[in-house]
């Protein structure tokens, strides 16, 4: 699922970028959101231990009787497979159920993008002013899935190059139809604007962001002026990333969803000494707790403590469930 995700992001970027596309900032919204949607998902499954039930929509089914069951089964779709959680159900799970710390940021760009999307049938792309928007909504959304995608699941995006083609490099802007041509159009503009309301007066410095825009200026260069880049196929990178995969695929939790789980699981949790002790005598049993240090090269750079979801089974030996 993870695997299908970059996927969607990067044909978003792929289309946006060409240099004559009719349909690029409605296509790419279309993309950007279901890239997210997997993103997400995946991430629900990671903390799951890739559980698939975990992305089933679940519900209580009327018995024969006319009474609700008291064991849920997935809903079905059309075709009777079962029915999956949206994106903004995923986000509610990661954030709510396993207490994972998502910048609010994001949600508030995904829901712009998804306006976006759900409303592109009444687009025309001669109107600067949405055009400009969706690139300012999606730079900011590809920067908030590159931050993310890495803090999740490692460095397994470093060979990509995530960006979109600034509109100067597209359109003329002393020449282009700035005038919104329907009510619609409208209409999204004045929801987008609501949203950056809130962060006006933010001045704090944030890993994610709501819009980023673009400024491009040119300037004449020569060979000893300007930054040099070097690419390369360094062999290691596979082994690094399969490493990486498997660290996250093992050890999906972190401080913030372990102690969420637990407060969940159990009537008497609170954390207190008695929690933090028992959890730093199971840290470091392997089969528990990895220690992931940020810099290898430098040991005390910093460490964070990631978690096996089975470590539960240990706790329980020590609280009372919820019934």
């Amino acid at each position: 699922m993870l695997e299908k995700s970059i996927a969607a992001i990067l044909s978003a970027i792929e289309i946006y970028n060409k240099p004559d596309f009719k349909y690029r900032e409605e296509l790419f919204s279309v993309l950007c959101i279901n890239a997210w949607e997997l993103l997400l998902k995946a991430k629900v499954l990671n903390l799951a231990s890739n559980k698939v039930a975990a992305l089933y929509v679940m519900e209580y089914r009327t018995l024969k009787n006319g009474q609700k069951s008291k064991i849920p089964r997935p809903k079905t779709n059309r075709s009777g497979t079962p029915q999956s959680i949206s994106l903004f159900e995923a986000y509610r799970v990661i954030t709510e159920e396993y207490g994972v710390k998502i910048d609010n940021t994001v949600i508030d760009n995904l829901s712009a993008i998804t306006e976006i999307r759900d409303n592109s049938i009444h687009f025309v792309n001669d109107d600067l002013l949405l055009s400009l928007k969706v690139q300012e909504l999606g730079t900011a959304s590809l920067q908030n899935y590159l931050y993310l995608t890495k803090d999740w699941f490692g460095d397994i995006l470093s060979g990509y190059n995530f960006y979109l083609m600034p509109l100067s490099f597209f359109r003329d802007f002393d020449t282009a139809n700035g005038i919104t041509l329907n009510k619609n159009e409208n209409k999204i503009l004045e929801y987008i604007q609501k949203i950056e309301e809130k962060y006006d007066a933010d001045q704090d410095v944030r890993d994610c962001n709501l819009t980023l825009k673009i400024d491009v200026k040119f300037q004449k260069g020569n060979s000893k002026t300007g930054n040099s880049y070097q690419l390369t196929n360094d062999p290691s990178a596979p082994t690094v990333r399969l490493v990486e995969e498997e660290i996250n695929d093992k050890y999906p939790w972190d401080y913030e969803v372990l102690t969420t789980r637990l407060a969940k699981r159990y009537l008497d949790f609170k954390v207190n000494k008695k929690y933090h002790k028992l959890r730093s005598s199971l840290s470091i049993d392997k089969r528990f707790a990895y220690v992931r240090i940020f810099n290898p090269k430098n040991p005390e750079g910093g460490q964070k403590i990631l978690f096996n979801p089975n470590i539960i089974k240990e706790f329980d030996k020590h609280y009372s469930k919820v019934t």
